[in-house]
């Protein structure tokens, strides 16, 4: 891999070998198996993991800010998407204040951002009928765009090479690098070319080893190193957790004569019960485009609750199935988001680094928005990083300013306001008491009370036995505006290459059969929003099931992670390039 203005670490230096048997088996090893073989090491100044609005807006501000300052900073980012923009899905209707802070002229650029936010609504559904709810002040989309995220985060990448930038997509991160003192010292990529066995393949190729002085983690939602990176650090308080919701979305072409461009709509009630935290959107954008979704909490506790098929319902609803009625479907696509808000924040910065975007956790929940937050923490970031790196000195950068600069940003003001609105729908009265304290909450007290509500549990350990709930009775769809799971994933164009490692890890293979189908009646064939799991008839062993992983459908939502009650199943990266190829999400 050869990277304009990259500076290549020196090889392995020459280690005298000593004449016993435990060096000769360790060198044929070698020779035999290349997977044993050193990685090729790479030197950065910032390495950045993940290639969306965060880890982007990271990059450009610092080479924005390094120009200004007349000094040379070297910095990568790498995506596992086949390109960038490729895993990216949100609503969105995105507030521009941190775009303009990178790009005053972003218009002139032609950014594309086409359609502005124009007319707010807000509905309580029942199963009929669509009820019109007072438009809480915060939830404003005034000056707001309605755009396809994907198609904004590939034009920060353009714009991101254009400064200097190295941008590798296909390129998936798999380990931290911990130096000897136990600071990051960057990242390595995966293998690639290896069977699912996990042995070399004829186009085995060995990851890459990236060295920074700073590594930004802007992964997303749970990334799978973040994971481990927060938990080896210790970098969330004992009793502290994050909270998950899954958001299912498609876009639609509809009839001319019924779209509305620059509608905002959110809706919450049916077809979610009062116990159940979430709600839905519809955004018209701009040439007859419609995307809408339904995001579901994460902690719900019903097994028998299938995300996917609550979000078919929404769309069979009167006040939306006739928006879709003679329309089509161009894509569809579902991602975990971040629910906790300010409780559920980890320390952001260690040794070496920073968390930075969803990776840290910076949505606003009642606005169903974080593009901007994301980015403004990235800027906030890169600021500095930039100032760490140039300043010299020995040891590890901890980037604690990063850390007081959020404390003073708009983003720690704009989530201590609604600190309290996700947990107020844990009360005996649910989306009621949620929704009257969230109204009393954004409109009056704006986040002033001098107490903060707490998370209840993990969202796993919210989910009840099945013997506690009646499975739910979920309508065929109908090929018109429902349709089946294996149908929707088609239109994500999803593709793994064959033969490689399962990259969905049981840490014990009998789980599943042994507790969640006797115990969860099998959540996992409902949970997830793209047919990976299913128990099926165990021709083995007849009158017994089996659990299958049908990891190539995989659209790396990460829900499977999140939700399997018994914490079973561990998600990291497959093969760079892998997993959705999102179009206009």
């Amino acid at each position: 891999m050869a990277c304009a203005g990259s500076r290549a670490a020196p090889g392995p230096s020459a280690v005298p070998q000593r004449a016993f048997s435990a060096a000769r088996v360790v060198r044929e090893a070698q020779e035999d198996n290349p997977m044993l073989e050193p990685r090729e090491a790479m030197e950065y100044d910032v390495v950045i993991v993940g290639a969306g609005p965060a880890g982007l807006a990271a990059a450009i501000r610092l080479k924005q800010q390094a120009a200004k300052e007349d000094k040379d900073v070297s910095v990568v980012v790498i995506e596992k998407g086949g390109e960038v923009g490729a895993h990216t899905l949100s609503g969105a209707c995105i507030e521009t204040g941190p775009l303009e802070e990178l790009f005053p002229d972003w218009k002139e650029q032609g950014a594309p951002l086409n359609q502005p936010a124009l007319h707010d609504h807000m509905k309580l559904l029942t199963a009929k009928h669509a009820f019109p709810l007072p438009h809480p002040p915060q939830m404003s989309n005034e000056g707001n765009y309605i755009v396809s995220l994907s198609n904004v985060v590939r034009w920060l990448g353009e714009k991101a090479e254009e400064l200097g930038v190295d941008v590798f997509p296909m390129t998936a991160a798999s380990e931290v690098l911990y130096a000897e003192d136990g600071s990051v010292r960057g990242i390595a990529t995966n293998d690639a070319g290896v069977d699912k066995n996990f042995q070399p393949k004829p186009t085995f190729t060995r990851g890459m080893e990236l060295h920074g002085r700073v590594t930004l983690f802007a992964e997303g939602c749970h990334g799978s190193l973040t994971k481990g990176l927060i938990r080896r650090l210790g970098l969330r308080e004992d009793g502290k957790f994050q909270t998950y919701g899954l958001g299912i979305k498609e876009v639609w072409e509809v009839d001319s004569a019924k779209h509305c461009p620059g509608t905002v709509t959110h809706t919450m009630g049916y077809p979610l019960d009062f116990k159940t935290y979430g709600g839905g959107f519809i955004y018209h954008m701009e040439d007859n485009k419609v995307s809408l979704g339904l995001v579901v909490g994460l902690d719900y506790q019903n097994p028998y609750l299938s995300p996917y098929k609550e979000f078919q319902r929404f769309k069979a609803h009167p006040f939306v199935a006739g928006l879709l009625d003679g329309g089509r479907v161009l894509s569809y696509g579902a991602r975990a988001l971040v629910e906790g808000g300010l409780q559920s924040l980890p320390r952001l910065y260690f040794p070496g680094g920073a968390l930075v975007g969803d990776a840290a956790g910076f949505m606003n929940v009642p606005k169903i928005k974080g593009t901007h937050n994301a980015m403004k923490s990235g800027i906030l970031a890169a600021d500095c990083a930039l100032k760490a790196v140039t300043s010299g000195g020995d040891g590890p950068v901890v980037l604690a300013d990063y850390e007081e600069a959020f404390k003073a940003s708009s983003i720690y003001k704009e989530l201590h306001e609604v600190r309290n609105v996700r947990p107020s729908f844990h009360t005996p009265l649910g989306m009621w008491g949620g929704m009257l304290w969230s109204g009393l909450d954004t409109m009056l007290l704006k986040g002033r009370t001098p107490f903060t509500f707490q998370h209840k549990d993990p969202d796993h350990a919210m989910l009840q036995p099945a013997a506690m709930h009646s499975p739910i009775d979920y309508p065929k769809p109908d090929n018109k505006i429902t349709f089946d799971i294996l149908t929707s994933v088609s239109r994500t164009g999803t593709d793994h290459m064959e033969n490689q490692p399962v990259h969905l890890r049981l840490a014990d293979d009998t789980v599943e059969i042994a507790t969640n189908l006797p115990v969860f009646a099998g959540p996992e064939q409902r949970f997830c929003p793209a047919g990976v799991y299913e128990y099926l008839d165990d021709e083995a062993n007849p009158g017994k099931k089996r659990f299958q992983i049908n990891s190539q459908n995989c659209i790396h939502c990460k829900t499977c992670d999140i939700k399997d009650p018994s914490q079973n199943i561990n998600w990291v990266v497959p093969e760079g390039g892998g997993g959705p190829q999102y179009v206009d999400t």
